[in-house]
Order: structure tokens, then sequence, then C-alpha cells
């Protein structure tokens, strides 16, 4: 399997921009148009999460600024718009993601909470960085070349050792060809390719016959 395993660490920014409990909302939108960021961690002490503002969080200033009545599932979000200060405004408890969590898992606390960005905290919930959508993409900028060397190495040669398969890599897609006797391996191949950050899309044609795995 491959031998090594990028984690959060390897792709977050680890100079983040953070805020107090005190910064007004004025400053949050400041600070977030001048960073171009979407959300900001709040800290307390020397340095614990205790919350995030996001833009979310600041939109219903602007969305309740009306005279029509409330419904009720509306309350919660509506008592934001009275907000001026970061304690006020906030998410809270946050959701962070620790530096040794590797991307599937940030990928999916994001996509479980609907989020763009998560803090990244060590293990008494102090704020090491920040990791966003498109940080977690960066593994599929790696060249070709890199993930062909992983996969030769750290697949090919751990479950088809002395088995003579081409491999190549274009755009991050690899297609493994040629004969193999046990067909059963082919499954685990391609799972095993998959798991190499980076890859987009793995083929498999072999014996002839074409066989692109879900």
């Amino acid at each position: 399997m491959p031998a090594f395993r990028y984690t959060v660490s390897d792709v977050m920014t680890h100079t983040a921009i953070a805020i107090g409990r005190e910064a007004s909302y004025k400053e949050i939108v400041e600070l977030m148009q001048e960073w171009k960021v979407s959300a900001v961690p709040v800290l307390e002490g020397e340095g614990r999460v205790v919350g995030v503002v996001s833009e979310a969080d600041l939109l219903p200033k602007e969305e309740f600024r009306r005279e029509e009545p409330l419904l009720p599932d509306q309350l919660e979000e509506a008592s934001k718009a009275g907000g001026v200060l970061a304690e006020d405004l906030m998410s809270s408890p946050a959701v962070t993601v620790h530096a040794d969590a590797t991307l599937a898992e940030a990928a999916r606390i994001m996509a479980r909470k609907h989020v763009k960005r998560l803090p990244v905290v060590n293990g008494v919930g102090m704020l090491e960085g920040v990791v966003s959508r498109s940080d977690l993409l960066k593994v599929f900028l790696r060249p070709d070349e890199a993930l062909e060397e992983e996969i030769r190495q750290a697949v090919l040669t751990e479950l088809a050792p002395g088995v003579a398969l081409d491999l190549s890599v274009v755009e991050g897609v690899v297609t493994v060809q040629g004969p193999l006797r046990d067909r059963a391996l082919v499954p685990l191949l391609a799972r095993a390719i998959r798991t190499v950050e980076g890859v987009v899309d793995v083929r498999m044609e072999l014996d002839g016959a074409v066989s692109t795995t879900a």
C-alpha cells in the first residue's frame, strides 16, 4: 500500500488570521476582505479556539434588515443580526481538525458541517493553522511523474511483484495495461492506486479487456 499519506499539516496555512472575542463587526468584515478569507477563528487566552465567525454568521445583519415578522425557525439566526462583537456573532463550539488528520477526514468534516475552512488545533485546542477546501485540492497538483513513481514503488511492487504491467499517468489519470493472470487482483490494485494522493481516476486495461473502476 502507499507508503506516504498526506495529512492536514502538509497542506494547511500555518500562519492563520484570527481575532479575539472583542473584535467588532466592521473589523471582522475588513479583515476578511483584506485577507480574502471566508471565516476567521476566535481565540481566547494564549490561543485557544473558542469559535469561528464566517460570512454566514455576518449575513443576518443584512438579511434581517426588514420589518416582516420572523418565523420560529429564524429566531436563532436573527439574533445574530444584532451582534456587534465576535463573541456575539461566532459559531461555537468551533468545528476544528487536528494537524495529523488525513485529507479525507478533513474533507468529510467540511462536507458534513457545510464549512469552507477549518481551524487546525492541537490536543488542547490551541490554534496551529487553518485548512481550506482549496488547500485540500493541492495534492492534485502533484506531477504525473511523482504519481507514477509512488504507484510503482508502493502499489505494484507490493501487490503485483514480478508482473509485467505497463503504467502511465496523464493529467492524474492512471492507466494500467498488460497481462494479469489473477483477475482477483484487479479491484485490489485499482483501490490501492486510488488511495495515492493526487490520482484523479484509474483505468484498468488488462488482457485486452477495458475495465474502468468506479
